[in-house]
C-alpha cells in the first residue's frame, strides 16, 4: 500500500503546473483585469512610423462576458459614432448614417495596429481554452487555442505575473504560430473599488513596421448595466449613460 501512494505522490509531484486548472488561472487573470460589468473611458493614440499621431477618446461599458459597446468622445470628426459587440457579431453607428452597419474583428475603425477585436476585447475565457500553463521564474505563461474559427486570433501566448495574476505581455499569433502582434501591459495604476490593472497597453506587429498603437486607461469603475444598453437600437443613446 505504501509503495502504490509513493507512486501516485510522484505522478502528481511530475505534473506541470495548473496542468489542471489552467482555465480557473485564465479566469481568474480576467477578473483581475476587469470587472465582470464595468464602464471605462480610454484614450487611443495611434503612431506612425514618421512620429505623426492621431488620438481618439471613447467611452466603453460592458456586461458579462459578451456585451461590450464603445462611444466615440473624440475626436470632433468621430464624436457620436459607436460600436457593439455581441458575442463573435459587430456593428458600426455612424450618425448621419442612421443604421449600424457589420464590421469585422480584423477591421479596425481607427486604423492603427488595433483592430477591432483588441478595442472591443471580450474576457479571454470567453473565446480561448488553454492548453497547456508554465511557469517562467516569477510568470505564468499561458498557451491558449481559439474555441472557433471566427475569433480574431488562432492562438495567443500571455504572461503574467504570478503574484497579481495579471498579464505582463500577450502574443497574437496565427494557426501556424506566426506572431500576428504583440501587446504590452503597463503601469499598474489603482482605479478604485479594489481594481488594479494595467493602465496602459501597447502594441506594435511585424505586419506594420514603424508603427505603435496605445490604449490608456481611466476611470475603470465597476458598474451594472440592463441588456438594452447592448442592443442596436440603443447604440445612438450611448452618451446618455455619461
Amino acid at each position: 500500500m505504501l509503495k502504490i501512494i509513493m507512486v501516485v505522490l510522484s505522478l502528481l509531484v511530475a505534473l506541470p503546473a495548473y496542468a489542471l486548472d489552467g482555465t480557473a488561472l485564465l479566469k481568474q487573470l480576467d477578473r483581475n483585469l476587469n470587472p465582470e460589468s464595468f464602464e471605462m473611458y480610454r484614450k487611443l493614440i495611434n503612431v506612425e512610423p514618421d512620429g505623426k499621431k492621431k488620438e481618439y477618446t471613447l467611452y466603453s461599458v460592458k456586461k458579462g462576458t459578451d456585451k461590450i459597446a464603445a462611444l466615440f468622445l473624440a475626436p470632433a470628426s468621430e464624436k457620436g459614432r459607436s460600436t457593439l459587440r455581441l458575442g463573435e457579431n459587430m456593428w458600426f453607428y455612424i450618425p448621419n448614417v442612421g443604421k449600424p452597419i457589420r464590421i469585422t474583428s480584423l477591421q479596425s475603425v481607427v486604423g492603427g495596429v488595433f483592430n477591432n477585436s483588441d478595442i472591443l476585447q471580450l474576457d479571454y475565457a470567453a473565446e480561448y481554452d488553454v492548453e497547456k500553463v508554465e511557469e517562467k521564474g516569477g510568470e505564468y505563461l499561458l498557451y491558449l487555442k481559439a474555441k472557433t474559427k471566427t475569433v480574431a486570433y488562432d492562438r495567443l501566448k500571455i504572461w503574467a505575473d504570478k503574484g497579481k495574476v495579471l498579464p505582463t505581455k500577450v502574443e497574437c499569433l496565427t494557426e501556424a504560430n506566426m506572431l500576428i502582434k504583440t501587446l504590452y501591459f503597463k503601469d499598474h495604476k489603482d482605479f478604485g473599488g479594489g481594481i488594479v490593472r494595467p493602465a496602459v497597453i501597447e502594441t506594435d506587429s511585424p505586419l506594420f513596421k514603424g508603427y505603435k498603437s496605445v490604449l490608456i486607461y481611466a476611470k475603470v469603475k465597476q458598474r451594472t448595466f440592463k441588456d438594452e444598453v447592448f442592443t442596436l437600437t440603443f447604440m445612438p443613446n450611448l452618451e446618455s449613460l455619461r
